[in-house]
């Protein structure tokens, strides 16, 4: 009996040391944190070589701001106009009516295309108007962003480039 005690003391495993576990989180997370420092930062001689500090300018210039356009380019524009929309609004107090028409803005090699296709311009339009609410419009911000989400809207329906712009014309909640 005192054989089986003797026995269980010594098949008892010694606790592992987990330093080097440790160490090898710690490792890893500053090999990765640096690896990301030496890419993002153009410090590693492979990969896409940066454009030009003057043509990066002019892509990233956000929305509205002046990219300087020649007068040929401006000159190069056409306008198309769209059929008034009229969208039935509901809300607690009852029915309001918003009053929509607005022009396209498009290079005049593209006209054409996004003419042959306005109806479905119109239907998208049409179709995300009535899925507002009358709070989404009373917002002060509210015309900006809309905007944008139809612009987007419809470079999705014509395809990306074909429209520069979404001139709003009338926009009236009554």
């Amino acid at each position: 009996m005192t054989d089986a005690v003797v026995d269980t003391e010594e098949e008892a495993p010694a606790k592992a040391s987990k330093m080097p576990l440790i160490i090898g989180v710690v490792l890893a997370l500053v090999g990765g944190g640096g690896g990301f420092f030496a890419a993002s930062s153009g410090l590693l001689p492979f990969g896409q070589k940066a454009a030009p500090a003057e043509e990066h300018a002019t892509e990233a210039a956000p929305e509205g701001v002046d990219t300087g356009e020649s007068a040929e380019e401006i000159a190069n524009l056409a306008f198309i106009d769209m059929d008034p929309l009229v969208i039935a609004l509901r809300n607690a107090s009852g029915l309001n009516h918003l009053r929509f028409r607005a022009q396209l803005e498009v290079n005049i090699a593209h006209q054409a295309e996004v003419e042959k296709i306005l109806p479905r311009v119109v239907d998208i339009l049409n179709s995300y108007l009535r899925a507002l609410e009358v709070e989404d419009l009373t917002d002060p911000m509210a015309l900006p962003k809309l905007r944008s989400q139809m612009l987007r809207r419809i470079n999705i329906a014509t395809g990306q480039g074909r429209v520069r712009d979404l001139l709003i014309m009338d926009f009236v909640l009554n």
